[in-house]
């Protein structure tokens, strides 16, 4: 079947059903084999700028014609039977709105799949229908299961654990964004409490006061989209915060920069190596496998 995938998460679902995409979005990065389609969306906002630069972009794109593009002429030549999209975010991926007037102004004859997680059994419901509409219901099941044992085994190694810490993740910088949907899932499976946000909420602008009173015992910053060198260079936006350095994550050396485009961002398979990770992080003594994807930010900004 030939198939265009236009959001990270369900490439990398693609992927590990076993079969490959005739064409990504612009973001698809992983597996590395995803980089080497063909990308048939574009961003309309320079991604490369501060996260208060960038939330301008976006707000004045929304206005004049949405954030991304699709890249028409390569979407013909793919001629998919099946394009996946999401109804998530519209900043974060091509809307199925917009992949439907594209379907149809394009005259492909293609089925528009169209995923909308906000939980763990969303994303679960999600594999099983992508499986379904590609012929892979089993592998489906398959991955699903894998993923299942993974979350499981980290929900056993936290059962025995103390202290619970309040956890804050912050998917964006100025303004501040708090992490929603499957998030606060994931930190209660590691042993954690989200303090600001609950299971299933949108993740949504806060203000910075928000997250000074909740005073987290560990803070997260995961910009949606940034690479963690990219959230390293644009530290200043937190940091420089009244009140910031009072934090108890802060004065306790539990404020990281993590790898939020790879690791909390995708509602996909790689989400049980997050809760991995998040499980290390949340209690040191469960740290296996070793943390790979986080950074102390009193190491990065002395490395600055």
């Amino acid at each position: 079947m030939r198939i265009v995938s236009l959001l990270p998460a369900a490439t990398e679902i693609v992927y590990g059903l076993g079969l490959e995409p005739n064409g990504v979005s612009h973001e698809c990065d992983y597996p590395p084999a995803a980089a080497d389609q063909p990308a048939i969306t574009r961003n309309r906002v320079e991604a490369t700028g501060s996260s208060e630069t960038i939330n301008e972009q976006v707000a004045e794109a929304a206005d004049t014609g949405g954030v991304f593009e699709i890249d028409r002429a390569t979407l013909r030549e793919a001629d998919p039977e099946l394009i996946i999209t999401q109804g998530v975010c519209d900043v974060c991926a091509v809307d199925s709105v917009l992949a439907a007037e594209t379907v149809r102004d394009l005259e492909l004859d293609a089925d528009v799949l169209t995923i909308d997680p906000h939980s763990l059994d969303d994303i679960f419901d999600a594999i099983s229908r992508i499986g379904q509409a590609v012929g892979a219901s089993e592998a489906a099941t398959r991955l699903t299961r894998s993923i299942k044992d993974r979350i499981e085994a980290v929900r056993n190694r936290v059962a025995t654990v103390g202290s619970r810490p309040d956890v804050v993740v912050l998917d964006w910088m100025q303004p501040p964004m708090v992490a929603g949907h499957w998030v606060p899932e994931l930190l209660d499976i590691a042993g954690g409490v989200s303090a600001i946000t609950d299971p299933g909420d949108r993740s949504v602008p806060h203000e910075w006061s928000t997250v000074r009173e909740t005073d987290p015992a560990v803070l997260l910053v995961a910009p949606c989209g940034f690479t963690p060198e990219q959230t390293r260079e644009n530290l200043d936006d937190v940091v420089d915060r009244d009140g910031w350095a009072s934090l108890t994550a802060v004065e306790t050396g539990r404020a990281f920069v993590m790898d939020g485009h790879h690791h909390l961002n995708r509602p996909g398979p790689r989400l049980a190596e997050t809760l991995e990770h998040l499980a290390g992080l949340l209690h040191p003594a469960l740290a296996d496998p070793p943390r790979t994807v986080a950074y102390p930010i009193q190491m990065v900004e002395t490395d600055r």
